[in-house]
């Protein structure tokens, strides 16, 4: 396989990781808001957002520096979407306003 081909691969592939980790903590956590117990659901999510993320960096990267940290790099860009799609409105005020405060 073509090494950047093989770069880019890792890079959409962390990003999945990245989407699914980050993506099953947000719904966990509002999960856990309207729960009976919150801990077991937050340690249940824990081990399988660990579980299959560790797995997939595992097989994604096959042992190659370049593929995991190309992976990496997919992950934590997929961290950043999903903080930036899952914040609420009020908050995206309140940070411009606070914005504005300080370059004045």
């Amino acid at each position: 396989m073509n090494d950047t081909l093989a770069l880019v691969l890792a890079w959409l592939a962390g990003g999945a990781l990245g989407a699914f980790f980050f993506g099953g903590l947000w719904w966990t956590v509002r999960k856990c808001l309207d729960s009976a117990k919150p801990a077991l659901w937050m340690f249940g999510s824990l081990l399988l957002r660990m579980g299959v993320t560790m797995t997939g960096f595992y097989f994604v990267t096959g042992g190659d520096w370049q593929r995991l940290l190309s992976c990496l790099v997919g992950f934590v860009i997929a961290r950043q979407l999903v903080t930036r799609l899952t914040r609420l409105p009020e908050e995206d005020q309140t940070r411009q306003s606070q914005e504005a405060r300080h370059a004045s």
